[in-house]
């Protein structure tokens, strides 16, 4: 039997309202930092948490927990939040989040047509 990976616990109810999510998940950089501030930091841990856990949001919880204190993740995810925190203080900063099914565009494979 394969020994059991450590999971980040979250409930499947998102601690924030889909309105702010979704500010989240579109915003730039600055939209992001405006609205993680007006979260309580509590509450901005458990985001976090709840992101994170999720594959398809994996990189927008590294970057709401790069907004938290260490001891707010310990304290919603115990050893899981160190780690959280660990990871979002040395995961590369990407000005951009790529979402499910987006596509990268290149044209240096293209033809001009005349």
């Amino acid at each position: 039997m394969p020994a059991q990976q450590a999971r980040l616990p979250f409930s499947d109810d998102c601690p924030v309202s889909l309105d702010v999510l979704g500010s989240l998940y579109r915003g730039d950089a600055e939209v992001v930092e405006t609205v993680l501030a007006d979260i309580p930091s509590a509450t901005r841990a458990r985001l976090a948490t709840y992101l994170y856990g999720k594959s398809h949001l994996h990189a927008l919880g590294l970057r709401v927990a790069s907004a938290c204190t260490e001891t707010d993740l310990v304290r919603v995810a115990g050893h899981a939040g160190a780690v959280l925190f660990a990871q979002s203080r040395t995961a590369p900063r990407s000005t951009e989040i790529r979402h499910p099914g987006q596509r990268r565009i290149s044209l240096a494979g293209s033809r001009s047509v005349a």
